[in-house]
This record gives C-alpha cells, sequence and structure tokens, in this order.
C-alpha cells in the first residue's frame, strides 16, 4: 500500500494511502495530494540511495511520496 505523508515540525502524518487496484483511494490521495501543494508544500520521492525528486503530480507507483515545507531562510 502507498503513502502520502506530510513532514512538518511535529513529525509526520499521513495523510492517504492508496493501491493502484482501488480508483477511489488513488483520487483521494491526488485530492489530499494537491491540497497539500495549495498550501504551500511540495512533494518528494526517492529515486535511489540519497537522491530524490521533487513532483507537481502525485506519482500513483511510488511506495512514499512525502510533502515538505519549502525552508526558510533569508
Amino acid at each position: 500500500m502507498a503513502r502520502l505523508i506530510r513532514m512538518d515540525q511535529t513529525g509526520h502524518t499521513t495523510l492517504a494511502e492508496w493501491s493502484t487496484e482501488h480508483p477511489e483511494a488513488v483520487e483521494a490521495a491526488v485530492e489530499a495530494f494537491r491540497q497539500e501543494l495549495d498550501r504551500g508544500y511540495y512533494g518528494v520521492v526517492t529515486t535511489g540511495p540519497g537522491q530524490a525528486e521533487m513532483v507537481r503530480e502525485l506519482p500513483v507507483d511510488a511506495d512514499l511520496v512525502i510533502m515538505r515545507a519549502p525552508i526558510a531562510g533569508g
């Protein structure tokens, strides 16, 4: 089962879980992903050991998608 989680200062929160065999769960995950983008978070998917890629659409074939807030700085 794939998961969409949000990482923030409180730790992590599971936002959605889905399997490609369940279209309703996929659509709910896509909607949760879009809501997080609208809140200013960005999506990240691991692409290999020590590597990650930012995504603007939910990759439904990924095992784990992490939503992160931009790093504050100046």
